[in-house]
């Protein structure tokens, strides 16, 4: 399933999102942007999600965990991705605010996560 949705440049202000991740599946915000961003995440769900950073590399940096109802600030590097990553068996959700530091969009999309 793709999201076919873009995020705008930062005159537009932060966007804020209530987002469901089916199990076994990631979300994932960003990629090849010039500029750097900033996601604050909140778990609404009973799921606990993985949070990541996929780096212009290809490597995968563990940013965290959070169980339901913690939040976290992160920031992110150009050219780097988000992974929102849901570690149930369930629907998982989560509440972000997400603020874009260049004038390049940020895609966002689902993709199936990788065994491990």
């Amino acid at each position: 399933m793709l999201l076919a949705v873009l995020i705008g440049g930062s005159s537009f202000g932060p966007i804020w999102s209530h987002t469901l991740i089916e199990a076994g599946k990631q979300f994932v915000l960003g990629s090849q942007q010039r500029g750097a961003f900033q996601v604050s995440i909140r778990n609404s769900g009973p799921v606990p999600l993985s949070i990541a950073e996929r780096q212009t590399g290809g490597a995968v940096l563990e940013r965290g965990r959070l169980e339901s109802n913690q939040k976290a600030t992160l920031g992110f590097s150009a050219g780097s991705a988000a992974l929102v990553r849901n570690l149930g068996t369930r629907q998982a959700e989560f509440d972000a605010k997400i603020t874009n530091k260049t004038t390049d969009s940020l895609s966002m999309r689902y993709e199936v996560m990788a065994k491990e």
